[in-house]
């Protein structure tokens, strides 16, 4: 990522359900309270979670890894997770409600780091359900789409911010020479288990966010488990990170995983 998510933008992370995108988001606003040395910014965060339950026994154990990782960091039985503040959104209306007291919050904060972080997950959950495909709600939809990112872009170079927000994937059905490609653009390169796939929210979106990363998964098997005729495949899923695109990057990608402690990158 040339040194990690970017400052002063937002970044969307694009994948399909259970590929990482919510432990990256908790990872993430988790290390930002590192010093910067150790890739972190000094920072809490303030998490608006969009689907429910929220993934509270996920958070606690992660936050337990890194201080088990940092003890020089994380001293006086201080725990992590008291450097994130929650807040539950349930619809894009009431997202772009709180705007001003997420404002207040970024301008008054007590707490003991300052608010440098803002991750919406997900950002899809809120529209998917709520608008249909009529011409007026595409139009309201849109129009929620251009206010809600153009506060968050404007919070995130005020106050040199991190957003993160999160965005579903839908399948790809071919109906005919170029007609999906014009309506989703350039994205034949997106397959997650096997399937071709493409962000959620459309083309209205996409021009709302300035990095966009895609989460792949995929299963394979390997090798055989106790040799022989009897021996058995082993299985597993593979994962991978891609930069669709970014003003700072090439379209790259690598593999990573997720344990116990967190998701890793994987060395080849």
């Amino acid at each position: 990522m040339g040194g990690g998510i970017p400052c002063n933008s937002i970044t969307e992370i694009v994948a399909e359900s259970g590929s990482g995108k919510t432990q990256f988001c908790l990872q993430l606003s988790l290390r930002a309270q590192l010093p910067p040395f150790l890739g972190g910014l000094s920072a809490s965060s303030l998490y608006l979670y969009t689907e429910f339950p929220f993934p509270t026994r996920r958070l606690h154990q992660l936050s337990s890894a890194l201080q088990s990782q940092y003890p020089q960091i994380f001293v006086n039985n201080y725990d992590p997770c008291d450097g994130i503040f929650l807040q539950s959104v349930n619809t894009a209306d009431q997202l772009l409600d709180i705007m001003p007291q997420v404002e207040s919050f970024l301008e008054n904060s007590k707490t003991r780091l300052p608010v440098r972080v803002i991750v919406i997950d997900s950002m899809a959950a809120l529209f998917r359900a709520e608008f249909d495909n009529t011409a007026s709600d595409l139009i309201r939809r849109s129009s929620l789409f251009f206010k809600i990112s153009g506060k968050l872009k404007e919070f995130a170079k005020r106050f040199n911010l991190v957003v993160l927000v999160t965005n579903q994937v839908m399948d790809v059905v071919d109906s005919g020479e170029g007609a999906n490609e014009i309506r989703i653009g350039n994205l034949n390169g997106m397959y997650s288990s096997g399937r071709r796939i493409s962000p959620a929210l459309g083309l209205s979106w996409a021009n709302c966010v300035n990095s966009r990363l895609f989460l792949s998964k995929d299963e394979y098997e390997s090798g055989s488990v106790g040799g022989g005729e009897s021996g058995s495949q082993s299985r597993g899923t593979r994962r991978r990170l891609h930069v669709v695109f970014a003003p700072h990057l090439p379209g790259l990608s690598c593999e990573f995983v997720i344990r116990r402690e967190g998701v890793l990158g994987v060395n080849r």
